[in-house]
């Protein structure tokens, strides 16, 4: 017999996983307040809280409320996102230091310079790290400022609705998505770089979010909508990187979001498996057409 879903109490049409830690009622994203851990309800923030709830604190089975996806609740749900940040950040500090020299050997795509020949390296070559070095590369500072301004914006509710370790694999994925398919689909000297992918991937999983808690769904997808055209209108954008990490993030925040809770860890598991094996396939196979 499945479990009968669970609801937020100020808002019934809208299924959560979260409890407020003071009251254990279930809370939806819009109604969670941030506390010392976790997250409370408005009235318990307010002291309205009910006669029969706790006000010495937490019981013991509210300690460590879960997410809609299962995740742990933590005190600082932005964490994760923090620590991306710097990462993109202290990449780009590095290139502005080191110059073209870095760039050439983070990319996805590199060249080798031997007297009077220029050869164009890569993952083709042996060199599987650019995959995830150039989701962290950046040159231009709008092109950063841009970046990083959305992954503060989308990163922070996403971590916090899919908990960390959830949040982590799905901004991999996404940006290893997004890396595979430029490496697949675009000319074999096009460079690639940015978290551009990541981001798409964070997109699509915000869609899929939203979809899942019955929130209006017009705003973010006017949002991905124009991302969408100024990646195919716009010169110099991998638009592969960009459309690859989208497909990831959306496949695997659906089946984190949507997977029932008695096999939970089975499809969440799954699907994140099967998105990586799509993404080792489309590498093998460039890797075979470049090298055979």
């Amino acid at each position: 017999m499945e479990d009968q879903a669970v609801c937020c109490y100020r808002h019934p049409q809208r299924e959560t996983g979260i409890t407020c830690t003071r009251c254990e009622r279930p809370i939806c994203p819009e109604c969670m307040i941030s506390a010392s851990v976790g997250f409370q309800c408005p009235e318990c923030v307010s002291g309205r809280v009910s006669s029969g709830a706790s006000a010495a604190g937490p019981p013991p089975s509210a300690a460590r409320p879960r997410t809609l996806a299962g995740g742990t609740m933590t005190s600082d749900p932005r964490l994760i996102t923090k620590i991306l940040l710097a990462i993109n950040i202290a990449v780009w500090l590095a290139v502005l230091s080191a110059g073209d020299r870095l760039v050439n050997d983070l990319d996805l795509v590199g060249r080798a310079y031997d007297p009077g020949t220029v050869q164009i390296v890569g993952v083709a070559e042996g060199q599987w790290w650019r995959l995830v070095t150039s989701v962290f590369l950046h040159q231009q500072l709008m092109h950063i400022a841009f970046n990083m301004l959305s992954l503060w914006w989308i990163g922070g509710p996403l971590e916090a609705a899919l908990g960390r370790a959830r949040f982590i694999v799905l901004y991999a994925l996404s940006g290893l998505g997004g890396s595979a398919l430029s490496y697949l689909l675009a000319a074999q000297n096009q460079p690639s770089l940015g978290a551009s992918g990541a981001i798409f991937g964070l997109l699509g999983a915000t869609a899929v979010l939203m979809r899942r808690l019955n929130y209006d769904m017009r705003p973010v997808i006017a949002l991905l909508a124009l991302n969408l055209l100024f990646t195919f209108t716009w010169s110099g954008i991998a638009w592969q990187a960009h459309v690859g990490g989208l497909v990831a993030g959306t496949v695997v925040a659906y089946g984190m979001v949507h997977a029932p809770r008695d096999k939970r860890a089975l499809v969440q598991r799954g699907t994140c498996v099967l998105v990586l094996l799509a993404i080792v396939a489309m590498v093998w196979i460039r890797t075979v057409q470049l090298t055979g």
